[in-house]
C-alpha cells in the first residue's frame, strides 16, 4: 500500500476523516488543499495514481499561472529547474510577430515552463508541507450520501496496490478529478453540450530549439493530406523545455464539422514533417508517444457548488476558451474555493455555512463568466475557416492589434488603473452575459 501522509496543523479527526476531502492532486486539487491547510483546516488529498505521473499538457505557463505558484511559495528559480519565457511568438498568414508579456501590476512579466509529471508533484508536495494529508494510489469511486439531506459526506475508495476498500468522511468534498470527474457525474452533474470542447495532442522531440525563451504559437493549422488543403480550427505550439527537448503539439476545437472524423495524431505528424529539418521534429528524435487529452471549456459543468460538493479546475470546465489554458484557472479556482470553504467553516450554523458556500459559483461567474462568454463567441468565429484565414493574414500585420489580442487571449489585464486596452477588455467582460 502506498500512502504519503504528513502531520496536519490541526489534530486529524481520524485517519480517514477530515474537515475537507479533495479528490485529485492535479494543479486544482493541490492548490485547494494547500490553501485550506495553510488556513488550519484538516485536509485529505486523494490521488488515484502515484507521483511522478504524466499528464498531457503543453507545459507552458503564462504569467497568470506563475502568479499562483508564487502565492503557494514554490521556488520558481532557474536553479530549481524552471525555464522562464518572455512572451509569445505568433506565426501565421505569412507573418511572424514576437510579443513580450504585458507589463502589469497584477501579474509578473514572465511565464514558466515545466513538465507536468514534475510540476504536479511539486504542487502536491507543497500541499503536504502545508499540512494536507496526501494518499497516493487512492482510486475514489462512489460518493457517500446523507439520505436525509442528499449531501455528500465522504467518498468510497480503493487504496494501494492491493486496492483495499476504504471510506473517507468529511462535511465538504472538492471534486478536482479532471475532465472525466466521476465524482461530479455520481452527484448528477453532467457536461453541458452547449459549451465548447477542445482536444490537445502533443509529443516531445530532442531539438536544438529546446532553450527558446518565447512560447511559440502557430495560428494556421493546415491539414494538407487531401486533394485540397484545409485550415483547421485550432493552433499549433512549440515550447522549448530547456532540457534538450521541445514540447510540440496542437489544440483543436470541436467547432469544426470534421472534428470527429480527423485523426489528430496523424495531423500532428504531418505538421511536424513540414517543419525545417534542422529543428529535429522527426520520428527518430521523438522521445515519447503522441498523447491526447480533452480540454473542457467555459464552465461546461455546473453548478460549481451543490450539496456539499465544490468543483474546481477541469472538473468545472474552467479551461479558457480563447487559448486552451487550464492550469492558471485550475489553480485560481482552487484558491477561490479554499477561501470560500475557510469562511464557511467559521460560521456557527448549518444554514450560515450553506449561505457562505453558495457564494462560490457566484464568485466564479463574476470573475470569469463574462470573459468566458466572449471566448465562446470567439470559438464560434474561428470555427469558420474563412474567418480564421482573414484573421491570421490581416491581424498579424498590425502589432498594436496583436498586443491587444495577446492581452485578450491570455486574459492579462490590470482590473484597475490599467491602460486603454485593459479598460476595453475589462469593459467587454463586464457587459457580456455571465452564463
Amino acid at each position: 500500500m502506498t500512502e504519503s501522509v504528513t502531520a496536519s496543523k490541526t489534530t486529524p479527526r481520524s485517519e480517514h476523516s477530515a474537515d475537507v476531502i479533495v479528490v485529485g492532486a492535479g494543479p486544482a486539487g493541490s492548490t485547494t488543499a494547500y490553501h485550506l491547510a495553510k488556513s488550519g483546516l484538516d485536509v485529505l488529498l486523494l490521488e488515484k495514481t502515484a507521483f511522478p505521473r504524466e499528464k498531457v499538457c503543453g507545459d507552458g505557463l503564462t504569467p497568470r499561472a506563475t502568479k499562483q505558484l508564487v502565492a503557494m511559495g514554490i521556488d520558481i528559480s532557474e536553479e530549481a529547474g524552471w525555464l522562464r519565457n518572455k512572451g509569445l511568438r505568433i506565426i501565421g498568414g505569412g507573418s511572424r510577430l514576437q510579443l513580450d508579456w504585458p507589463d502589469l501590476a497584477s501579474f509578473p512579466d514572465y511565464g514558466l515552463v515545466r513538465k507536468r509529471d514534475d510540476f504536479d508533484e511539486q504542487l502536491a508536495r507543497q500541499a503536504q508541507k502545508a499540512g494536507a494529508r496526501l494518499y497516493e494510489r487512492c482510486n475514489v469511486g462512489a460518493p457517500v450520501i446523507n439520505e436525509l439531506t442528499g449531501h455528500i459526506t465522504g467518498v468510497h475508495a480503493k487504496l494501494g496496490e492491493d486496492k483495499t476498500p476504504v471510506t473517507f468522511h468529511a462535511p465538504l468534498v472538492v471534486a478536482a478529478d479532471g475532465n472525466s470527474t466521476r465524482l461530479s457525474l455520481a452527484m448528477g452533474l453532467h457536461r453541458r453540450e452547449d459549451r465548447p470542447m477542445g482536444v490537445a495532442v502533443r509529443t516531445y522531440f530532442t531539438s536544438p530549439r529546446h532553450d527558446d525563451d518565447y512560447l511559440e504559437s502557430w495560428l494556421e493549422l493546415w491539414d494538407r493530406r487531401g486533394a485540397q488543403d484545409r485550415l483547421l480550427p485550432g493552433y499549433g505550439w512549440i515550447f522549448g523545455m530547456g532540457d534538450g527537448t521541445s514540447n510540440v503539439g496542437l489544440g483543436v476545437l470541436n467547432t469544426s464539422a470534421s472534428f470527429k472524423e480527423l485523426d489528430w495524431r496523424e495531423i500532428l505528424k504531418a505538421w511536424c514533417a513540414s517543419m525545417p529539418a534542422d529543428w529535429g521534429y522527426t520520428p527518430e528524435n521523438m522521445t515519447g508517444p503522441i498523447r491526447g487529452a480533452a480540454l473542457p471549456m467555459a464552465f461546461n459543468r455546473q453548478p460549481h457548488y451543490t450539496k456539499g460538493l465544490l468543483l474546481v479546475g477541469d472538473a468545472g470546465g474552467l479551461v479558457n476558451p480563447f487559448n486552451g489554458e487550464g492550469i492558471a484557472y485550475a489553480m485560481e479556482s482552487g484558491s477561490i474555493a479554499a477561501e470560500v470553504i475557510v469562511q464557511a467553516q467559521a460560521r456557527a450554523t448549518y444554514a450560515q455555512r450553506e449561505l457562505a458556500l453558495q457564494r462560490y459559483p457566484k464568485i466564479l461567474k463574476d470573475t470569469y463568466g463574462g470573459y468566458y462568454s466572449l471566448g465562446r463567441a470567439f470559438v464560434k468565429l474561428i470555427g469558420n475557416p474563412k474567418v480564421m484565414k482573414i484573421a491570421t493574414q490581416r491581424g498579424l500585420t498590425h502589432p498594436l492589434l496583436m498586443r491587444f489580442t495577446l492581452k485578450m487571449l491570455a486574459n492579462l489585464t490590470d482590473p484597475t488603473g490599467g491602460d486603454a486596452m485593459d479598460r476595453i477588455i475589462n469593459g467587454l467582460s463586464k457587459v457580456a452575459p455571465k452564463a
